[in-house]
């Protein structure tokens, strides 16, 4: 099995400076409703080219419902630094429920009714991006179902996945999502890491962000 380490990604995720507030970012009318608190579903396509799923395709739905305190990002930080990826995982799992993604045009084999009802979000953070667009990064624990955790293959050890995924100003975008994922903490370059299970994220594309009417 192919590993391929991101430091890049987490930076941006967890290791960002502060980000100015969406006061100061133009824009549209159209996604204003879903600015801080308002809450956004984002569809489109997630393909496969890794070495998890090769040529797969999946409709794929991400609802947030809330968005993740900036305090929390910091916390998540110190806990990897403090407890590493054990105790990053239960803080994590701590965390209220910000949302839920799924497949759900899914047909194959489902026994948890993991991919097409779709697994909770716990953190969920709102950037703002160029030209009016957006940039949204998610963190969650990876649900494993009943066979992975009685057989504990290696995949168990890469508890995590994240996305991001980058917006224009009408609500167009696309991502990579590392679906099976770990982390660790490089000493020699002292930055977090993160090592993807698979030899290359799954790719989101054709992405619509929209936000969710109350």
């Amino acid at each position: 099995m192919t590993l391929v380490r991101y430091a890049a990604l987490v930076v941006l995720a967890l290791l960002a400076a502060v980000v100015p507030s969406f006061d100061s970012v133009k824009a549209s009318s159209r996604l204003d409703l879903a600015q801080d608190t308002g809450g956004v579903r984002i569809s489109g396509w997630a393909l496969s080219f890794g070495t998890i799923g090769t040529g797969a395709n999946q409709t794929i739905e991400i609802r947030i419902t809330r968005w993740s305190p900036m305090a929390l990002r910091d916390q998540l930080l110190q806990t990897m630094l403090e407890k590493k990826q054990e105790g990053l995982l239960r803080e994590l799992q701590r965390q209220p429920e910000v949302g839920r993604w799924s497949f759900p045009g899914y047909m194959g084999p489902d026994p948890n009714n993991i991919y097409r009802l779709g697994t909770p979000l716990r953190y969920a953070m709102n950037h703002p991006g160029e030209d009016g667009g957006r940039r949204i990064v998610v963190l969650t624990d990876r649900i494993m179902g009943f066979q992975e955790l009685r057989n504990q293959p290696r995949t168990v050890d890469y508890p995590f996945t994240l996305m991001e995924m980058r917006f224009d100003k009408s609500g167009r975008g696309e991502g990579r999502m590392l679906w099976y994922t770990q982390f660790d903490w490089d000493k020699k370059r002292n930055q977090l890491e993160i090592e993807n299970y698979s030899s290359e994220p799954v790719r989101l594309n054709e992405l619509r962000l929209e936000p969710i009417k109350k």
